[in-house]
């Protein structure tokens, strides 16, 4: 996957809608060229749905935006996901999210369905 920034601009487009639609928490998001990564609190859909529901979204969007064919696989696999138990792992990968564009030299990101990190640990309502 190499993503050009109106790639990059119609996923965060595709992921802003279904994290409203579904009604999940993101805490950061960085949309890279060749990889994304995302921090979304524990919610009632498991990890694998929410990769998928997100991942089938953005594909979607770039097919019907001519960006890919229908047949083209936007996606390399299933995504990869880890947990966090406590709040520091929260702050630490937040920055190290928030840090990714700026290392590969590009912009720092701001999306819209990003929302600021309010100290949510899992098993903590």
């Amino acid at each position: 996957m190499s993503l050009e920034d109106a790639d990059i601009d119609l996923i965060a487009q595709s992921f802003a809608q279904v994290i409203e639609e579904r009604r999940y928490t993101c805490y950061a998001c960085a949309i890279m060229t060749d990889h994304i990564h995302m921090l979304i609190r524990k919610h009632r859909d498991h990890a694998e749905t929410m990769i998928a529901n997100l991942q089938q979204a953005s594909r979607d969007k770039l097919i019907h935006a001519g960006r890919r064919s229908p047949t083209h696989p936007v996606w390399g696999g299933p995504g990869w996901k880890v947990f966090l138990y406590t709040q520091e792992d929260f702050v630490r990968e937040i920055g190290y999210i928030q840090q990714n564009p700026i290392k590969a030299n590009r912009p720092a990101q701001t999306w819209g369905f990003v929302k600021p990190y309010d100290g949510w640990m899992p098993g903590r309502y």
